[in-house]
C-alpha cells in the first residue's frame, strides 16, 4: 500500500508544486502565457494520451514491473526539468515526465484492486489511495511557493528525485509480482486515435486564447476532435483483442465514471489554474502567498478522501459521489457570484467547498469505475478512468488560461475571466452529480461483479 500511493503521491505533488512556479518559470526562462500553458499540459497532454497504454501494458507485462518503469522514468524527467536551459527545453522534459505518470497511475490501481479483493478492504485503499493524493494536492503548493521564493523554481522538480528513489525502494521490497496476461496484444490504431485526439483538444483551446476563438486553425483542431475519438471507438468495436471490451465502454459504470472523473477534474484543476495566475499577475501575491492563499481548497481534499472511504462501506458510492459534486458546484457558483475582484476572504469557503467536494466524490467514482472491470483488465480500465480525468486538467487549464488572455485582450482585465472560468466549472459539477446519480451504484458491490452490463 505505501508503496503504491508513494508513486501516486509524487505524480500528485507534481501535478499541485508546479501551479504556483509557472509564473515564475515564464519570467525567467521566458515565455509567452501560451508557452506557460505548455509547461503545464505539455505533460498532461501525454499523461493523458499514454494513460490507456500504460494500463495495457501493465496488464500484459505485469502491473508492477510496468509502475517500476515509469517510477523511473519520471524521476530521470523530473532531474531533465531542474536542469532545464530554456523553455523549449522544459516543455520536452515535460512530455517525458507525462509519459512515466502515465506507467505509474494505472498500475497504481491495479495493483491496490490486486492487494485488497474483498470490498470492505477496497473501499479503504480507494480512501488511502484518494487521501495520499490529497496530502500532495495540500503539500504542493505551499512546498511550490516555500521552494520558488527561497531555493528556486527548479527544487520543485528535485523534490521528486528522492521520493522516486524511495519509491522504487519499497515497491521492490514490499509488493509482490503481479500477474501477467502475455496473450494480451497493445491496440496502438486505438492509442494513436487518443494521443490524437487530446492533442487537438489541448493545442486547440492553448491557441484560442492568442489567435481567438474564431480563428481558422483553431476550429478545424476543434473539428478534428470528434472523428479522432470516433476512431478510437470504431476501432475498439473491431479489433480483435481491443484495449478494453465494447461491453465496457458501453457500460454505465464504466462510461459514466470516467465522464464524471473528466468532468471534476475539468473543474478543480480549472480553478487552481485560474486561480494560480489571477493571485500572481492580478493581486501581486508571490509564490509563497499563493501557495497559502490556495491552501484552503487542497487542504480540504486529504480530509474528504479519507471520510468518503470509511462512509462507502455504509452508504455506498452514489450518495457520496453526487453530494461531494453539488458541493463542488456551490463553491465555484460562490465564487463567480463573489464579483470581479472579490477580497480574499469571500473566496475561502468556496475554496473549501471545491476542495472537500471533488476529492468526497473521488473515492466513489474510482470504485465505480474499477468495480465494473474484470480483473483481467483492471489497468485498461484505470487507464480509461484516468485518461478521462487528465483530458477534464487539460481542458480545464487550457480553458482558463484562454478565457483570461481574452479578457486582458478585451480591456475587462481577469475578472470576467476568472467569473467565467468559475461558472463553467460550477456548470461542469451539476452534469457531473446528475451523472452519478445515474450511474454510479447505489450499493457496495463484491470485488469482480461487473457491473458493466448494457443498460445497467
Amino acid at each position: 500500500m505505501l508503496a503504491v500511493c508513494t508513486g501516486y503521491f509524487m505524480v500528485i505533488l507534481d501535478v499541485t508544486v508546479i501551479n504556483v512556479a509557472v509564473p515564475v518559470m515564464g519570467r525567467e526562462l521566458p515565455a509567452s502565457l501560451t508557452g506557460i500553458q505548455w509547461i503545464t499540459d505539455g505533460y498532461t497532454l501525454v499523461f493523458a494520451g499514454f494513460l490507456m497504454t500504460g494500463g495495457a501494458l501493465g496488464d500484459r507485462l505485469g502491473s508492477r514491473r510496468v509502475f517500476c518503469a515509469g517510477v523511473v522514468v519520471f524521476t530521470l524527467a523530473s532531474a531533465a526539468c531542474a536542469g532545464a536551459p530554456d523553455a523549449v527545453f522544459l516543455v520536452a522534459a515535460r512530455l517525458l515526465e507525462g509519459l512515466g505518470a502515465a506507467l505509474i497511475v494505472p498500475g497504481s490501481l491495479a495493483l491496490l484492486q490486486e492487494a485488497y479483493p474483498l470490498p470492505e478492504e477496497r473501499s479503504r485503499a480507494f480512501g488511502l489511495w484518494g487521501s495520499m493524493a490529497g496530502v500532495a494536492a495540500s503539500a504542493g503548493p505551499l512546498l511550490g511557493g516555500l521552494l520558488v521564493s527561497t531555493v528556486g523554481w527548479r527544487w520543485v522538480f528535485l523534490v521528486n528525485l528522492p521520493v522516486g528513489a524511495a519509491c522504487l525502494a519499497l515497491t521492490a521490497g514490499c509488493v509482490a509480482a503481479s500477474p501477467r496476461h502475455a496473450g494480451r496484444a497493445l491496440d496502438w490504431p486505438a492509442q494513436c486515435a487518443v494521443i490524437a485526439a487530446v492533442a487537438l483538444l489541448t493545442g486547440s483551446l492553448n491557441e484560442a486564447g492568442r489567435r481567438g476563438w474564431s480563428d481558422p486553425l483553431v476550429l478545424a483542431g476543434l473539428g478534428l476532435v470528434v472523428p479522432a475519438a470516433w476512431a478510437f471507438v470504431w476501432r475498439e468495436r473491431t479489433a480483435r483483442s481491443p484495449a478494453l471490451p465494447t461491453r465496457l465502454l458501453r457500460s454505465r459504470a464504466m462510461a459514466g465514471g470516467a465522464a464524471i472523473g473528466l468532468l471534476f477534474n475539468f473543474g478543480f484543476y480549472g480553478m487552481v489554474f485560474t486561480a494560480s495566475l489571477d493571485f500572481q499577475q492580478e493581486r501581486g501575491y508571490s509564490a509563497l502567498r499563493t501557495g497559502l492563499a490556495l491552501f484552503p481548497a487542497v487542504a480540504m481534499t486529504m480530509f474528504a478522501s479519507v471520510l468518503s472511504g470509511r462512509l462507502a462501506r455504509r452508504t455506498g458510492d452514489r450518495p457520496l459521489v453526487v453530494t461531494g459534486m453539488l458541493l463542488g458546484a456551490l463553491g465555484l457558483a460562490g465564487w463567480a457570484a463573489a464579483g470581479a475582484a472579490p477580497a480574499y476572504p469571500l473566496l475561502v469557503a468556496p475554496l473549501m467547498a471545491v476542495g472537500f467536494g471533488t476529492s468526497f466524490a473521488l473515492t466513489g467514482s474510482t470504485a465505480t469505475v474499477m468495480g465494473a472491470a474484470p480483473p483481467a483488465y483492471a489497468g485498461a480500465a484505470s487507464g480509461l478512468f484516468n485518461t478521462a480525468r487528465q483530458i477534464g486538467s487539460a481542458t480545464g487549464v487550457a480553458l482558463g488560461g484562454s478565457l483570461l488572455a481574452t479578457g486582458a485582450g478585451h480591456g475587462t482585465g481577469h475578472g470576467t475571466g476568472v467569473r467565467t472560468a468559475m461558472a463553467v466549472g460550477a456548470l461542469a459539477y451539476l452534469v457531473a452529480a446528475a451523472l452519478a446519480w445515474w450511474c454510479v451504484p447505489g450499493r457496495a458491490r463484491r470485488p469482480g461483479t461487473p457491473a458493466a452490463a448494457p443498460g445497467r
